[in-house]
Formats: C-alpha cells, sequence, structure tokens
C-alpha cells in the first residue's frame, strides 16, 4: 500500500486546493502518511480502463480539476456577469479590470463620489482572495470535507440570499457579495486536468486559443496543443451561453434569475461531496490500519 501511496506524491502540493501547495510542515511521520492518503484517496473515483486514457496519459486528477467542473463554473460566471451588469448597477464583478476603468474616467472627470462607488467591489475582490488562502488550511485539517467543496456550497448559500433580495435594495449588496465569490473561486480552481484556467473571466482563454493556433500554423502541435485549444474553447462557449442565459431569465425573472445558477453549482457540489466522502473514508481507513 505504501508503494501505490508514493505514485501519487506529486499531488501533495494541491491538498488545500486545486493548483497550489498547502505549505505544511511534514516531517512527521503522521503528516506524511495523511498528505500521501488524502493524495492517493481524494482522486475522483474511475474504472482503470478510464485512468490509462490516452487524453489523461494516465494522469491522475483531482476531482476539482476535473474538465467538467470548470465548465460548470464559467457557466455560472457568464450569469453573474449579465446579471451585475443587467440588475445590479452596471459593473462587471468577475474581474476588476472593468472597474479600474470605470474608476479612472470617474477621477479623470472628477466624479469623486462615483470613484469611491467602484472602490467597493475592488475592496471585496481583494478580501475574497485574501481569505481564500487562509482558510483552506484550517478547514483540511478537518479532514470532514475539501475547501474548495465548501467553497461551491458557500457560493450556493449566497446565490440564494440573494435571489431573496427586493428589487429595491442596494445594489451594492450584490456586487460586494458575487465579487467576493469570483475571487474565491478564481483563486481556489485555478487548473483543469493539468492546463491552466481562470472560471471566471475569458481574457486569458482568448490569449491561450491565440497561442494554440499559431503553434498549429508552425506544425508544432501535437495531441496536448489540439485539447489545450478545444478545452479554451469550450470554456468561452460556455462563459456566453451562461451570459444568454441570464441576459433572457434576468428580463423575466429580475433579481430571482440568479437562482438559476443553483442548478450548475448543485452539479458541481455533489460531485466534489462525493469524491470527498471517498477520500476521507480512505483516509481514515489507512490511519486505522497504521495505528494497528
Amino acid at each position: 500500500m505504501e508503494s501505490e501511496n508514493m505514485e501519487h506524491m506529486d499531488k501533495t502540493e494541491r491538498e488545500e486546493d486545486c493548483g497550489k501547495s498547502d505549505g505544511l510542515r511534514a516531517d512527521e511521520r503522521r503528516d506524511i502518511l495523511e498528505e500521501r492518503l488524502e493524495a492517493d484517496a481524494c482522486i475522483e473515483p474511475t474504472s482503470e480502463e478510464d485512468v490509462r486514457t490516452a487524453e489523461e496519459e494516465e494522469e491522475y486528477y483531482l476531482a476539482c480539476e476535473r474538465r467538467w467542473v470548470f465548465l460548470m463554473l464559467m457557466l455560472v460566471a457568464g450569469f453573474y456577469g449579465v446579471f451585475t451588469f443587467l440588475l445590479r448597477g452596471g459593473v462587471f464583478c468577475n474581474a476588476q479590470t472593468g472597474n479600474f476603468v470605470f474608476l479612472a474616467i470617474a477621477i479623470g472627470t472628477f466624479q469623486w463620489k462615483q470613484a469611491v462607488y467602484y472602490l467597493l467591489p475592488m475592496s471585496a475582490y481583494l478580501l475574497g482572495t485574501m481569505v481564500s488562502e487562509i482558510i483552506p488550511r484550517p478547514v483540511k485539517r478537518t479532514h470532514i470535507i475539501r475547501w474548495d467543496t465548501l467553497l461551491v456550497l458557500i457560493e450556493m448559500i449566497a446565490v440564494i440570499i440573494l435571489g431573496w433580495l427586493p428589487e429595491t435594495a442596494p445594489h451594492q449588496i450584490s456586487q460586494i457579495t458575487i465579487n467576493f465569490i469570483c475571487a474565491m473561486q478564481y483563486n481556489t480552481f485555478r487548473q483543469a486536468q493539468g492546463i491552466p484556467m481562470a472560471t471566471t473571466f475569458c481574457t486569458n482563454h482568448v490569449r491561450q486559443i491565440g497561442l494554440t493556433i499559431v503553434k498549429k500554423l508552425r506544425k508544432k502541435s501535437g495531441g496536448d496543443v489540439d485539447i489545450k485549444m478545444w478545452t479554451h474553447i469550450r470554456m468561452l462557449l460556455f462563459f456566453v451561453i451562461g451570459g444568454a442565459a441570464a441576459a433572457v431569465l434576468c428580463g423575466i425573472f429580475k433579481g430571482k434569475a440568479i437562482w438559476f445558477t443553483l442548478i450548475p453549482l448543485t452539479i458541481v457540489f455533489t460531485g466534489l461531496l462525493y469524491a470527498d466522502t471517498v477520500s476521507y473514508t480512505h483516509l481514515r481507513a489507512h490511519e486505522t490500519l497504521s495505528d494497528l
């Protein structure tokens, strides 16, 4: 069993979230065992044939790194972008470049009150990034649920609350909440099956598609390049689908339209929670055996 666990040691650096090291000390035997077993166990269950598919090149990936998870989150992000722009003050909450442009315009036209207004979503985004760096470590130590799973649950609760807000409620409530959520999501879900990804905005996906097209024109492309290109294209497609759905649904249901994002979020949460259940059940079983 120890030899099997050693095969997945390269995954321990992704135990706090999808794509970054946890930075924990590993000089004690029990900590080493925990990290090895979690890396082995929290992988989404697949058959031996699935694991050895040519596309994945015999790689093992965490459940939170699966492409379908990123596609669902990108769908939700597209919905958020249109929702906040149409119904919640005309600001962009998925990323902050647009808000910095509006801030610059406000400053240049001496509209100081409007400039302060744009500082609110920026501050919420900053705070969300900081929280998503602090919380994963203590969450991991509970051995109950992974941070990425908990984040999706928090997002679902926030969506439910935002849907209940009356149309007369201050737009800043929705703006700050969605900015905070998007920042945590962007900082947590970082790569889809080995491909660096963003789940809240489109700019880098467009850039990566351009790079892969050039590589193909230079005839330096292979299977990996094709997979990357089509993955980024699918991400953009799902973002547009989410935004288009929001444009239609917001006109019909107003603020309650945001509840439709609970459909993809529930799918993601169920998949991640199942993987966590298998992970920590496996971990506790190995701990019991090691104590014998």
